[in-house]
């Protein structure tokens, strides 16, 4: 199932930069392993926020609740998730 998933990310604005920083990396390490896994198809930058607007690739619902779930900024952000269905006039048959 493809799920767009928009997530924007808002750190308390006391926490210290170097906790920031580890959390950062964590959640960088995690979201590329997933790319490569094929689940989180694709990342995009919301330009001038602290943004992404992603496509995944899971199995259900609760794949989909576990994966992000499981995000290092989790805590941190506000989510809004949206199911996708093919659309009968896509010209790509994987729509990739």
């Amino acid at each position: 199932m493809l799920f767009q998933v928009e997530m924007t990310v808002k750190l308390p604005t006391d926490m210290p930069a170097e906790q920031a920083a580890d959390i950062k990396a964590t959640e960088k390490a995690y979201a590329q392993n997933l790319q490569r896994q094929g689940k989180w198809r694709h990342l995009w930058r919301v330009a001038g926020s602290y943004s992404n607007i992603s496509i995944f690739d899971v199995e259900d619902n609760a794949e989909l609740q576990e994966l992000i779930s499981n995000l290092p900024l989790f805590p941190y952000m506000e989510i809004s998730v949206k199911p996708l269905c093919r659309h009968p006039s896509s010209v790509r048959e994987d729509d990739r």
